[in-house]
């Protein structure tokens, strides 16, 4: 009994050293998640690894004792034998077997994963250099409304001009929102190059290919704000596209889906507007600290010379049709991309109006929605 107070100091000493660790190696392993599909995953991931330990530690131990106790120096002499069918054949049939094994639990989760009939909701994402856009369709795939998602870390942060967020890298403007315990189903694509859309808590990741739908799906029980990222290398921001999901409960989130809406059409009713040079000051401002200031930068010096400098070029000091060309078709060779699947006309006419007159660029026009309307309208005649 002298010994019991030993022995429980050493059982506390050990799990006192061996917490560290495995709260490391959590850290190093893949998330439970949130979903079902997330938690299958999860388990089908630890099968297979304490499949894999179990594999290495019979092949490994067998090999060590092997080497130890038919060393040549205890007197063993190498067997003679050239093969040996029954060894060949329970080293086919048994790997075989494991493979199978490890096949079925597999391809169970797999044929979940890929199942995204029966759908509540449908969301479109589009992946673009470098940010997302959202889609809510309705049950004909109509759009209902749609909505840019980009990186909300400044510049500021990026370039240590500024201490680092709690979210560094990893927070956006716009969040995708989808409700609790309803199946969304995405449809994945993308408008220039390859990304991939991922989000660990719900175990799902997808590549967003140009001119193909790929298809996810989700069914999240508990709200909150999930994040993930790009994962496909898909250009200079490839670092700087996070995702961002906020659940909401359902209630909470019809009302949010009913407020969007509202929104939409209030955006619908803005492109008939007539803003002051002030307002389109203040909007174009906006647009471009979102849009265009990673490769034009903050007082529009641009990063010669794949991304030009629009202070005092001629580009932007011209004609005014020219300038909206460039926003609404992009520069075909270039970086350049188009902007009108991501920007209203309101948003391109302040753009416009405040590039214009910014930096030292002093035209002095006024750039309004109905220009920008009246322009695209007439390029497609």
């Amino acid at each position: 009994m002298s010994n019991s107070p030993i022995v429980s100091r050493l059982i506390l000493a050990v799990v006192a050293l061996a917490a560290p660790a495995v709260a490391f190696a959590d850290e190093l392993n893949m998330r439970v998640g949130v979903t079902e599909i997330s938690r299958e995953v999860y388990d089908l991931h630890m099968l297979i690894f304490w499949i894999c330990v179990v594999i290495g530690v019979v092949v490994f131990g067998v090999m060590f004792w092997s080497i130890v106790h038919h060393r040549r120096a205890a007197g063993y002499e190498p067997a003679s034998f050239h093969e040996n069918t029954k060894i060949e054949i329970a080293w086919t049939v048994g790997p075989l077997l494991i493979l199978i094994a490890m096949a079925v639990p597999a391809t169970e989760v797999l044929v979940k994963m890929y199942d995204t009939g029966g759908e509540d909701m449908t969301v479109e994402v589009r992946g673009y250099q470098w940010k997302w856009q959202y889609k809510y369709l309705d049950d004909d795939f109509n759009e209902t409304f749609a909505f840019m998602s980009n990186m909300k870390t400044s510049q500021d942060e990026i370039y240590e001009r500024a201490n680092k967020g709690e979210h560094y890298l990893l927070d956006v403007d716009n969040p995708l929102v989808i409700p609790t315990n309803r199946k969304v189903r995405f449809l994945l694509t993308a408008n220039d190059v390859i990304h991939a859309w991922w989000v660990p808590d719900f175990g799902i990741k997808r590549d967003a290919i140009p001119g193909i739908i790929n298809e996810l799906w989700a069914i999240v029980p508990e709200p909150g704000i999930y994040r993930g990222q790009c994962t496909e290398l898909c250009g200079k921001d490839h670092g700087f596209m996070p995702v961002v999901v906020q659940v909401l409960d359902e209630a909470d989130y019809d009302v949010w889906y009913g407020e969007q809406l509202q929104a939409a059409q209030a955006r619908k009713a803005a492109l008939s507007k007539t803003f002051t040079p002030e307002e389109l000051m203040a909007e174009g401002e906006a647009v471009y600290g979102t849009y265009c200031v990673a490769c034009h930068q903050p007082a529009g010096q641009g990063i010669p010379p794949v991304y030009p400098a629009l202070a005092g070029s001629p580009k932007v000091t011209g004609d005014q049709g020219d300038q909206i060309q460039i926003l609404w078709e992009g520069v075909p060779g270039s970086a350049m991309q188009s902007f009108a699947s991501q920007l209203d006309a309101a948003q391109i006419a302040a753009v416009v109006h405040y590039t214009r007159n910014s930096w030292g660029n002093s035209v002095g026009d006024v750039t309004q929605p109905r220009d920008v309307v009246e322009w695209s309208e007439g390029s497609q005649e």
